[in-house]
């Protein structure tokens, strides 16, 4: 499966992590241009030229392996995976210029490898120039999102079909949760936006995705148009998001819980009930709410949350969500990104059984938890998949870890009998 994943990148067009994945049959006759990569990638009188981009000194190689889509380079490396990797590809951009994608990646068995992929976007990025920031587009996306989460809103605060049709201006009470919501998610986008293009990643704009019902939106998203160039990169990308959006989410949710009202609880009281709130559902949540409401919060108390609360407790289970630790999700990356993909996906697939049992306690939980269960566990590599993160982005990761950690599990009965709710 590894080589599998290695393979793709000289097969396909740039895709984003919600486009499903192609057979290799299929390839040709989805993308024209794949059918011209040769069978074999480089002629016989070209590989001694291929072993002389790898000195003994930097990587000693033994072996190569022609595949119809790779070059496989097997071997021993003898300095930092960093220095092989710049060494290496510079070497082979001297003799072979842009045919090729070079991929340096540890198999399972702990031995790293590199793979020689064609550059099938080469000629097309050349021949026919990508406009992947289409700034109309993007606008008209958040004006839609703005009308449709503007409306759920003006429900959330009460009002009904008849009292909009008779009395527009009642829109105006749904802006709050609108703006709120937009704000969080945006942000959460722009996070990953802004990074991807400090690190040079082609990246277009985030793109909201506008619901006229249940929450007014499906949320928003980036497509990521070139290779993750290393592991550092692909930690900062995907933990830009989630920070963004936690930091923001963090005064709004605040502020909208200071707003909010305390109510009896009841049989309705639960984790997704924004007019009878369970605090307690979280071990986060519950704090917060505890900070904001003092002692009116009890142990008989729920809370009707005001509708900027109830975006920032969306914001809060977006940051959740998008932080486990599984696959192409955010968690996922950033676990890939810090132990490497044999271990996250180990850690991808303890996570999906973990919230599984969780959702038996929490049952608002059970819908995501099934839907984990039919994510890929295999996160796409980075160029250099084998360079280490330094010490600092693995305190952050395992931090964006707790954090997740606090947010879905409920409170211990201990800590809210100290704390009186």
């Amino acid at each position: 499966m590894s080589n599998w994943l290695l393979f793709q990148w000289g097969r396909r067009t740039p895709r984003d992590t919600q486009t499903q994945p192609q057979t290799i049959e299929s390839q040709s006759a989805i993308h024209p241009t794949a059918e011209s990569v040769p069978v074999r990638p480089i002629e016989p009188t070209e590989e001694t030229q291929l072993r002389n981009c790898f000195p003994w000194s930097v990587y000693y190689i033994h072996n190569i392996e022609y595949r119809p889509q790779a070059v496989i380079c097997r071997g021993q490396i003898r300095t930092t995976p960093t220095q092989a990797y710049q060494q290496i590809k510079a070497n082979i951009e001297a003799e072979f210029g842009d045919r090729f994608v070079l991929i340096f990646q540890e198999g399972f068995n702990g031995k790293p490898f590199f793979v020689l992929v064609p550059n099938t976007q080469a000629a097309r990025n050349t021949s026919q120039p990508d406009q992947i920031t289409r700034p109309g587009l993007a606008l008209f996306l958040v004006i839609a999102t703005l009308v449709t989460t503007t409306l759920v809103g003006a429900t959330i605060a009460g009002a009904d079909a008849k009292q909009l049709a008779s009395d527009p201006s009642i829109l105006w009470q749904g802006l709050p949760y609108a703006l709120g919501l937009m704000t969080i998610l945006g942000i959460h986008e722009l996070g990953h936006y802004l990074t991807a293009r400090y690190y040079k990643i082609r990246a277009t704009l985030p793109y909201f995705i506008p619901l006229p019902v249940f929450l007014g939106t499906f949320g928003a998203f980036i497509q990521m148009r070139s290779p993750i160039p290393h592991r550092k990169a692909l930690f900062d990308v995907s933990i830009a998001g989630p920070l963004a959006g936690f930091l923001i989410t963090l005064p709004l949710l605040l502020w909208g819980l200071v707003n909010s009202e305390v109510v009896t609880m009841t049989d309705q009281t639960g984790l997704l009930n924004p007019e009878a709130l369970n605090p307690k559902s979280s071990i986060l949540l519950a704090l917060l709410s505890k900070l904001a409401l003092g002692s009116e919060l009890t142990a008989t108390s729920a809370i009707n949350l005001h509708p900027i609360a109830i975006a920032g407790f969306l914001g809060l289970i977006v940051t959740a969500l998008n932080l486990m630790p599984v696959g192409q999700l955010d968690g996922g990356h950033i676990v890939h990104a810090m132990f490497g993909q044999k271990t996250a996906i180990v850690i991808g697939q303890i996570s999906r059984l973990l919230l599984l049992l969780l959702s038996l306690v929490q049952q608002g939980f059970l819908l995501w938890a099934i839907i984990l269960l039919f994510i890929p566990l295999i996160d796409e590599p980075a160029l250099n998949d084998v360079t280490e993160l330094d010490n600092k982005r693995d305190i952050l990761g395992l931090m964006a870890m707790a954090l997740l950690i606090i947010i879905v599990l409920p409170l211990p009965q201990a800590i809210a009998n100290l704390l009186q709710i």
